[in-house]
């Protein structure tokens, strides 16, 4: 199509957008992709100038790149990059995404479609149990390819623990593998569901460990509920272990701080289109004489990072391990009429104190990262005495 077609066609454009353009959308508050049945119609206006140069470059493109683009692939370049461009978190999602996102419950855990071993020989981590007609064979990952890299970690030194920690996380969301140290990465979506139930273990010391690996429904009910079965005169301390909890129902972070807290807010939102909202803790003394400590890393996100920041924040627990990742997003999902979808941020968390969580992360009290030569039971009985001599 000739240059002038295109202009022609962007003062058409232009005209249209400059007038009012309808947008629906579909959303619920949540830290991980939420949605709910509410339709809200909003009205944007765009700029005249803004559209005549998108379509100046648009034409550019579509008569000179080296290779042939379809209209449609154009399109959707353009959107996944204004989308893309926001935040780590926005994107588009294609028709296929989306029908595949809602199908998830929001808070589980999951993981990829296979599993990873470690060849002692070749000194490698290999992909196990692949099968044929999985979403990673369709990517191009074969049984017996060596993974270099998870989430940009190298892996010859982690544990088995460890590397499927890196694997895991909230349902729907990607993974990046790295065959190579110079491959490009390959995003892979969490889609099988693992075991969440809360695992409980009282040490010789007296410090029950509680180890939440994402917040859901029950989460508060079940910490009372284990709390309450280890709870005696002997009993020291608890020990909240967050690492790799990649955060789940911010409404199950809120119940299980409020387990420990009597007044005060546990968190608040900013949101430009969605308003202000605070969460407050409500009167209770049924656990305010138990020490609390909590345990992160730098892959506790999210409603994790909630429960921690209010806990320390109202002095009532003691932070050890890791700054933790930092997101402290809420996000909507906006469908479109053609069965696709953008996933967005609307909202940020901030702390009781009035600290935004996002890209900033909750520092702990005391950083002890753990050594390379500990095992995940000795770091964690380490963390027990660290927090039961603390006065």
């Amino acid at each position: 199509m000739a240059k002038a077609s295109w202009t022609s066609i962007g003062v058409m454009i232009a005209l249209g957008f400059a007038l009012i353009h309808p947008v629906g959308a579909v959303a619920k508050t949540a830290t991980a992709p939420a949605f709910d049945d509410e339709l809200e119609q909003g009205y944007v206006e765009v700029p005249i100038e803004s559209i005549q140069q998108f379509v100046q470059i648009y034409g550019l493109v579509k008569d000179n790149y080296v290779a042939e683009r379809s209209d449609d692939a154009l399109f959707q370049q353009a959107i996944k990059g204004l989308v893309g461009g926001l935040d780590r978190y926005s994107r588009y999602l294609s028709p296929q995404e989306y029908k595949q996102l809602v199908q998830y419950t929001e808070g589980d855990l999951a993981s990829v479609d296979f599993g990873l071993v470690f060849d002692s020989r070749l000194q490698q981590w290999l992909i196990r149990g692949l099968k044929p007609d999985s979403d990673s064979s369709k990517l191009g990952l074969k049984n017996a390819d060596a993974i270099f890299k998870i989430d940009d970690q190298e892996l010859h030194k982690l544990s088995h623990t460890q590397v499927n920690d890196l694997l895991s996380g909230a349902i729907g969301s990607t993974v990046s593998l790295q065959l190579k140290a110079n491959s490009v990465p390959i995003n892979v979506v969490r889609t099988r569901k693992v075991e969440t139930d809360i695992q409980s273990q009282l040490l010789n010391n007296q410090v029950l460990v509680l180890k939440v690996r994402v917040f859901q429904q029950d989460t508060a009910n079940e910490i009372q509920q284990l709390i309450e079965e280890h709870h005696s005169s002997r009993l020291k301390a608890v020990l909240i272990d967050l690492r790799n909890n990649p955060g789940g129902l911010l409404s199950a972070a809120v119940e299980s701080a409020d387990l420990f807290l009597n007044q005060g807010v546990i968190v608040s939102t900013k949101s430009r289109s969605e308003g202000d909202q605070q969460f407050q803790a409500l009167p209770s003394f049924e656990f305010q004489n138990l020490k609390v400590g909590i345990l992160i890393n730098d892959r506790s996100a999210s409603a994790a990072e909630v429960f921690t920041a209010a806990l320390k924040e109202h002095g009532r627990a003691w932070v050890i391990g890791e700054k933790s990742y930092g997101k402290g997003v809420v996000q909507k999902l906006f469908p479109l009429s053609n069965g696709a979808a953008l996933q967005m941020t609307v909202s940020h968390y901030y702390t009781p104190t009035g600290q935004m969580i996002e890209g900033v992360g909750i520092a702990p009290n005391q950083v002890y990262p753990m050594p390379h030569e500990l095992k995940d039971e000795s770091y964690v009985e380490h963390v027990a005495e660290i927090l039961i001599n603390r006065r």
